[in-house]
């Protein structure tokens, strides 16, 4: 599996007495992608925290790829994250300053991959192949348009070459044809380099492109916490 949840559960501090999530059981296997919807505040995003690893659960086993998150320190987490895990966000996150190669380049600070010759022309074939213009390469990433900005996100969170990328809310922003051709381009990457897929969104008109979808009350069982 490359998803394998058991009686997980979490709550934020200043909180403790309000449990986010509480998961019995829940599983994806690898090559798998899954649509999760729920209403905002839902805890969506604290779920997709907790599959990265940017989150450890209160109780429970957070098992990603045959690794147990929950029994790693913050920096295996986060190695682990940078070498298998790709994250696209809903607001892009990209570093306004950067240009979009480094905004990409940055990605590989933590993982295994060096800053070679290789990686760059890594860089420069996927933004090629993302019909990103070279004379673009070099423009702040304030400067890009939105349609260039989510190609970019989408290069940043494929060049450690993931097993697994979880989006949040990644179309959020996009108007219709964007939308469209944001997800037909995600889609077609996830389904050519037989990545693991979790995508949530509130946006129902995006599950047609999955075959498995799920609401989040089926996952998180909240009716079961005390």
């Amino acid at each position: 599996m490359a998803i394998d949840l058991r009686n997980v559960r979490f709550h934020y501090p200043q909180q403790p007495h309000q449990t986010v999530l509480n998961i019995p059981s829940w599983s994806l296997p690898g090559g798998e992608q899954i649509f999760i919807h729920g209403p905002s505040g839902g805890g969506k995003s604290t779920l997709l925290n907790l599959l990265s690893g940017l989150l450890i659960p209160d109780a429970g086993q957070i098992s990603i790829l045959g690794q147990r998150l929950d029994q790693m320190t913050s920096r295996q987490r986060d190695r682990f994250r940078a070498n298998h895990i790709g994250y696209m966000f809903q607001q892009f996150n990209l570093i306004p300053y950067l240009n979009a190669f480094d905004n990409i380049l940055l990605a590989s600070q933590f993982s295994q991959r060096k800053n070679t010759r290789v990686l760059h022309d890594e860089i420069k074939k996927m933004l090629t192949n993302l019909n990103i213009s070279e004379n673009s390469w070099t423009k702040p990433a304030r400067n890009l348009s939105i349609g260039q900005q989510q190609r970019v996100a989408i290069a940043r969170a494929l060049i450690n070459k993931p097993q697994l990328l979880i989006a949040d809310e990644p179309t959020s922003s996009l108007d219709p044809i964007n939308k469209e051709a944001f997800m037909a381009l995600l889609m077609s990457i996830v389904s050519e380099n037989c990545i693991t897929l979790v995508f949530v969104s509130h946006d129902l008109s995006l599950s047609s492109d999955f075959n498995r979808i799920e609401s989040l009350s089926d996952i998180n069982r909240l009716e079961h916490s005390t």
